[in-house]
């Protein structure tokens, strides 16, 4: 039968594929849909499409003629969810900075001689990574919050939420998920060993310097191997988080068999913000770009799951979401009908135009807006 995007409901049953301006499918035929994909029908502007009788949970599909708001009601509901989603944005914002600040307290007592205290270190992330979790879409703009300035103090809450929110896709228990967000807050603690001078050494590290730097996994082990309350896969996790499967890695060199799974997790994490954030001797890059290098270039050193969940959940959260490309310009992510991340399926703002990034030259997503 043949309806208008507004009459969908998830669980409908495309019977013809969706084409758009292009021989690829919108959506290919026989697609169940989902909440994502009947907005993708709707910011394509399509005029119906044709659905089988019948849900994917085998009832009836009784399509109902949508209820158009007037013009005076469209435009204060837009008003209201802008007003929202601003009050959203600044309660996150206000939210990872104080995170990032007590976290930094936490960190100059290590510096100064205290112990590391587990319960303290959950007390000061564990809130926030529920809230992450809860609120899935900051991780989006998670990474534009990080300065130069004290990195470190970032990068650990970053990569704490990161790997619990992954260790949670991948169907980790709870109690699980949380080890690997500790795990990424005390991976790098271990760089308080490393003399400043390497540290903040803004052109190329000497062999010997980098040797040095390879040994913080270690140091943060050694910090934390006799402390009460902190468990083997915490501590396994903060040793191996450089390792690699194919081996690659440091301080042991592992394979595959030797790395606990919550060390792959974090090493997922700990890759993905440390290059999409500015740091002393490299510039940011777009997560996009960075999760497709993670699929291609460093294909064979990471877990394949682990670095598909990242990609699928990037993709997912990005419908709707808003972003500046290379040339300048700006366009809505409305679609991700390839392999490639980077090359989604985009709307340029103020026009029905719509189009796939890699076919136009100078076109890479530069930044989320």
């Amino acid at each position: 039968m043949k309806v208008l995007p507004t009459q969908l409901e998830e669980g409908c049953i495309l019977s013809e594929a969706v084409m758009g301006q292009t021989d690829i499918p919108i959506i290919p035929n026989k697609t169940i849909l989902s909440s994502q994909h009947i907005s993708v029908l709707q910011t394509f502007l399509i005029s119906s499409v044709e659905v089988e009788s019948t849900l994917a949970n085998g009832e009836k599909f009784y399509p109902i003629e949508a209820v158009k708001d007037s013009p005076e009601e469209s435009n204060d509901q837009i008003k209201d969810q802008l007003n929202v989603e601003s009050k959203r944005d600044i309660e996150f914002t206000n939210y990872y900075h104080d995170t990032v600040k007590r976290y930094k307290r936490l960190y100059s007592e290590w510096q100064s001689g205290k112990r590391v205290e587990i319960v303290a270190v959950k007390k000061c992330l564990i809130p926030f990574i529920e809230y992450m979790i809860d609120h899935p879409k900051n991780f989006l703009n998670m990474h534009q919050l990080s300065q130069k300035d004290g990195y470190m103090y970032h990068h650990a809450v970053a990569v704490a939420c990161l790997a619990a929110f992954l260790a949670k896709k991948l169907h980790y228990p709870k109690t699980d998920w949380m080890q690997a967000g500790i795990s990424g807050a005390l991976a790098d603690i271990g760089m308080m060993r490393i003399p400043n001078r390497i540290l903040t050494k803004k052109g190329p590290l000497s062999s010997i310097e980098l040797k040095e730097v390879q040994k913080h996994p270690i140091y943060s082990y050694n910090m934390l191997s006799q402390l009460k309350g902190i468990s083997k896969p915490v501590l396994w996790s903060v040793l191996q988080h450089h390792e690699r499967i194919d081996k690659s890695g440091y301080p042991l060199g592992s394979n595959e068999a030797k790395i606990h799974p919550l060390s792959q997790v974090v090493a997922v994490a700990d890759v993905f913000h440390a290059m999409t954030s500015d740091r002393i001797y490299s510039r940011k890059q777009s997560p996009y770009k960075v999760i497709e290098h993670l699929c291609t270039e460093q294909f064979g050193k990471y877990d394949h799951r682990i670095v598909q969940t990242l990609k699928n959940s990037y993709e997912q959260l990005s419908i709707g979401m808003k972003v500046r490309l290379q040339n300048g310009e700006r366009a809505e992510i409305v679609f991700f009908p390839s392999q490639h991340v980077n090359n989604p399926m985009v709307r340029r703002l103020g026009t029905d135009e719509v189009f796939q990034l890699k076919s136009e030259q100078f076109y890479d997503i530069e930044e989320m807006i």
